[in-house]
């Protein structure tokens, strides 16, 4: 089996790894806007709809196609909203690598989904994969004084509920690859839109006391950051399969490393850095080692 390479494929490298990188340093101008005073999910929701309403002038051909796939992009509007609201927030409450390890659990995700969704089977060498990433989580998340190896707080758990529902959006764009861009982009956009409004009500969350500057700050955050790395991440994940894309998006724990270690005090324990070493390379080798069986389905992904 060879993959074809091309200019489109290059093109959707290049894509993925801007946005890597863009996520790998989003926390921090996200902490210098809760440090302001504005809540990560008051960031998330001004953040996106910023993002959201650029979006709508490009939808006066998409109505029918939206319509025809309602049910799927419903599902990925509800996989974004969760994946970007309880990302922020994780990475506002919790330490940066950490956030950032349990969350690269969804490789290991795709490929379940990949199997229950898309009919794919797990090799021997992908569950032996499987059972090394759930070693390393168990190893980060393990604590002698509260015994069950458990998300220690908050900030662990939206990261693993992050990743899970990360993967959902990514199998989902990959199935919906046919669509126009404008129309994913815009379900995710005011996907999490609704979101972080149904959590601000839930919480009955004050409207932050902060000056123009905030504000300004969180919309052209929305503008120059989310728009470009939405559009980035969607155009590389239609144009390969899964398995593969998820492998170049790991890129961007290279980058959140490098910032930490730069931007913050915050440094991780050895046992961390085992369990964390133990996720990347699990989620690399399910990602490099897990090719699609069906012919038809080789046919979908571009693969010959």
């Amino acid at each position: 089996m060879r993959i074809r390479i091309s200019s489109g494929n290059t093109l959707a490298v290049l894509c993925l790894l801007f946005s890597a990188g863009m996520w790998g340093l989003i926390w921090y101008p996200v902490r210098l806007l809760n440090e302001a005073g504005m809540p990560g999910i008051w960031s998330s929701l001004v953040m996106y709809l910023a993002a959201a309403i650029v979006v709508l002038p490009f939808l006066s051909n998409s109505y029918h196609e939206i319509i025809e796939n309602k049910g799927a992009l419903l599902v990925l509007a509800i996989a974004a909203g969760v994946t970007n609201v309880a990302f922020v927030v994780a990475l506002i409450e919790g330490e940066i690598m950490r956030v950032m390890l349990l969350f690269y659990l969804s490789p290991i995700w795709t490929v379940l989904l990949g199997r229950w969704w898309l009919g794919e089977k797990l090799s021997s060498k992908a569950s032996f994969l499987f059972s090394i990433a759930m070693l390393g989580s168990l190893v980060m998340l393990w604590n002698p004084e509260i015994g069950l190896p458990w998300p220690h707080g908050i900030a662990d758990a939206l990261a693993l509920i992050a990743g899970v529902a990360f993967s959902v959006t990514n199998v989902l764009s990959r199935k919906l690859s046919s669509l126009a861009m404008s129309s994913k982009t815009a379900v995710i956009w005011w996907g999490v839109v609704a979101t972080s409004l149904l959590v601000i009500i839930a919480q009955q969350s004050p409207l932050p006391e902060v000056g123009a500057i905030t504000w300004a700050s969180a919309w052209l955050l929305g503008w120059l950051g989310i728009v470009a790395m939405t559009v980035a991440v969607l155009y590389g994940v239609a144009m390969m399969p899964v398995y593969r894309s998820s492998v170049i998006m790991l890129f961007e724990l290279i980058v959140a490393a490098a910032a930490a270690w730069f931007l913050t005090d915050e440094a991780m324990t050895s046992q961390e850095w085992f369990g964390g070493g133990l996720i990347i390379l699990a989620a690399y080798g399910v990602a490099t080692i897990e090719k699609p069986k069906n012919k038809k389905l080789l046919r979908e992904l571009g693969e010959e």
